[in-house]
């Protein structure tokens, strides 16, 4: 194999700053595109445990459908399809006008996708819960809101750390999915590398190790705090 290393090549202007740049798109497209699906996500998640019918169904149809949709498909329909189906002016807005409209595009995308799955732990939290204590909140007179915000809630967060520690970390690795719409983010930085040094094995291998940096430093903090609000003697859901 005639192939010639040179890892200091990732330690050399600019390609450092390439990968040290496509890193902070990344985490930045990452944490708000979290801040969507943990909200959204909380929210369905809520009116999929609803007493209302209607609730039930609006949140079922919202999951079934952003869930078994692959999210290279959504993000293409996004960037691609969605302005084409607005007006001459909306559509012109949201390809060129709208600030940075595939990073824009991306957090949105990512963000309504891993709503839907962060929709089931929220759901499957609150069943974890158990009827006992929605029932116990409504007998001291509690308004289902209340039951929701002072019982259910608070009680199925804590169960529900591990699989949405999960869930913030697929959105990270999903990210590298945005470089497909023009996102220069960490896999495109290091392709970007690729394609000036001729380097790929270096260059992916510095992105192999960033991205499991992060994830290692992601599951050490989310330990922590599940370890301190952890409900005593109760299972967490995985």
């Amino acid at each position: 194999m005639n192939y010639n290393w040179d890892w200091g090549i990732l330690f050399r202007e600019p390609y450092l700053e390439w990968l040290i740049d496509g890193l902070g798109w990344t985490v930045s497209l990452s944490l708000i595109a979290w801040v969507i699906a943990f909200s959204l996500g909380s929210v369905l998640g809520i009116m999929r445990t609803s007493v209302s019918p209607v609730l039930r169904l609006i949140g079922t149809v919202y999951v079934e459908i952003f869930r078994n949709v692959p999210l290279l498909v959504q993000l293409f329909l996004w960037f691609f399809v969605f302005p084409e189906l607005l007006s001459d002016e909306a559509g012109r807005w949201v390809k060129r006008e709208m600030p940075m409209p595939a990073l824009t595009t991306a957090i949105i995308g990512i963000g309504l996708y891993t709503a839907s799955r962060v929709c089931e732990q929220v759901r499957s939290g609150i069943e974890a819960v158990g009827i006992g204590q929605r029932n116990a909140g409504r007998a001291l007179g509690m308004s289902e809101t209340k039951v929701y915000i002072n019982v259910l809630l608070p009680n199925a967060y804590r169960i529900i750390i591990p699989p949405l520690t999960s869930e913030f970390l697929t959105i990270f690795k999903n990210s590298s999915l945005a470089l497909t719409i023009g996102v220069v983010e960490l896999t495109a930085m290091t392709r970007q590398i690729e394609e000036y040094t001729f380097q790929g094995f270096e260059a992916f291998t510095a992105a192999t190790v960033i991205y499991s940096v992060v994830t290692f430093i992601v599951m050490l903090i989310m330990q922590t705090i599940e370890k301190h609000v952890r409900v005593p003697g109760r299972v967490s859901v995985g």
